[in-house]
């Protein structure tokens, strides 16, 4: 069955695409990696993967109320971060959703689409 989206998607920063270089296209702006929360857009500098903890991703978990949970673009493939960071979240009531960038990016449409109060961290897609 296709998905209908509403008339009007809901305000907020959205993914309008991928630019030549690799880099993700948000109003107008790119961004080689960024935290998206349903009111802002914001250049990330993420650390490795495998060193990702709960405070590199800090500011796009302080939104009112708290996010559902966080979409965690893991690059250009899929991959798990460290069990701490899951766990970290996880204690404060915060679910993660693991996948490659570009689908987590295309993911971010659907669900802020569907109005669901998430936050995104988006790592480089090369």
């Amino acid at each position: 069955m296709p998905r209908v989206l509403p008339d009007e998607l809901p305000p907020g920063p959205l993914v309008r695409g991928f630019s030549s270089e690799g880099a993700f296209v948000v109003e107008g702006q790119t961004y080689a990696a960024l935290l998206l929360t349903p009111e802002r857009a914001a250049h990330w500098v993420p650390p490795a993967l495998a060193a990702l903890t709960l405070e590199d991703v800090e500011s796009a978990l302080a939104i009112t109320p708290p996010p559902e949970f966080l979409l965690l673009g893991t690059g250009p493939g899929l991959a798990f971060p460290p069990r701490a960071f899951i766990r970290a979240l996880e204690a404060r009531g915060i679910g993660v959703e693991v996948m490659d960038s570009r689908a987590a990016a295309r993911t971010w449409g659907l669900l802020r689409a569907e109005e669901r109060w998430i936050a995104a961290a988006l790592m480089p897609l090369g």
